[in-house]
């Protein structure tokens, strides 16, 4: 049997993931030549890091983290990285904003504690923007900001009682509103398009890995097609099961027409949101107190040739 040659793919904890499970579940990936490792990352601090040090081949990610490190914006002390760049479009982020049970409005977020992963990448902008849109000013201290890494920990920071409100994807945001946490907004109907999770590597890495690369995407691709085909739905909900065997059944059910919405699941095409990314920019000008300059070219961050 021919070995497979290994792609590491680093990730945060999620429903997100579901076409890597499907694809190496589905031998998606062995159909293409490459076996892909999974990684996980506590927050994006670490990944970065970890990213701009070779330790892993692939990073599923915001976008707004790629910016971020391109531009050396980004809160890990590791200076700017242009060799970062994405390759393919996933989805939208599936944000949204998750507060407290007895919380019902964003205006009762007033003087209350908020979260993000790191202070000023990933999500972060998104939430400055749904709080000002909305009345609420960070820089009028209308509001706490904490950083609190990935997903999980800030699911677990909520449900704890040690902040008020944070931004969420499935299955957390599904998780919480049946523990009776409130959903006050998807964040895409306040900000417009955003392009959330991307596929990303360094250029050196591609350029002398065209071949993995085209294989990692065209399997993915695939992976999304599938899950999209509704008689596959059941077998998909026990393999995202399998994957994260922490996640209730109910919930994963759950999880399918949250992340396969034909409006706002999972990009089919796997191409980045062009109005998405410059979204991205456009938040990124607006909050980064360190940009000095406007970030107006997608290109910089984005190449789909590969």
């Amino acid at each position: 049997m021919t070995v497979k040659p290994v792609i590491t793919v680093n990730v945060f904890p999620g429903g997100f993931n579901w076409p890597i499970y499907v694809g190496q579940d589905k031998g998606f990936f062995e159909n293409h030549g490459i076996a892909v490792e999974i990684q996980g990352t506590p927050d994006s601090v670490t990944q970065m890091t970890d990213f701009s040090r070779g330790k892993f081949d692939i990073a599923m990610t915001a976008v707004d983290n790629i910016v971020a490190y391109v531009e050396g914006q980004g809160q890990a002390p590791i200076g700017p990285q242009p060799e970062f760049f994405a390759f393919m479009g996933v989805d939208t982020g599936f944000l949204s904003l998750v507060a407290a049970p007895g919380i019902t409005s964003i205006e009762d977020l007033r003087g209350k504690i908020v979260t993000v992963d790191a202070m000023t990448t990933g999500y972060a902008f998104v939430l400055y923007d749904i709080l000002r849109r909305n009345g609420l000013e960070l820089a009028k201290g209308d509001y706490q900001l904490v950083g609190a890494g990935g997903m999980a920990q800030r699911w677990a920071g909520l449900r704890e009682g040690r902040h008020h409100a944070t931004l969420l994807s499935a299955p957390y945001n599904l998780i919480a509103r049946n523990a009776g946490f409130s959903e006050l907004v998807r964040a895409t109907d306040v900000i417009g398009p955003y392009q959330g999770n991307v596929a990303a590597t360094r250029r050196s890495w591609a350029a002398n890995n065209t071949d993995k690369v085209v294989s990692y995407i065209r399997a993915f691709r695939e992976a999304v097609a599938w899950l999209y085909e509704p008689a596959n739905r059941v077998e998909a909900i026990d393999i995202l099961c399998r994957h994260l065997p922490q996640m209730p059944q109910d919930i994963a059910a759950a999880s399918y027409p949250e992340l396969l919405h034909p409006a706002h699941g999972f990009f089919k095409t796997c191409e980045l949101d062009q109005a998405g990314l410059l979204n991205v920019l456009k938040l990124r000008n607006r909050y980064a107190s360190t940009a000095a300059i406007s970030l107006t070219d997608a290109n910089r961050y984005y190449d789909g040739r590969v």
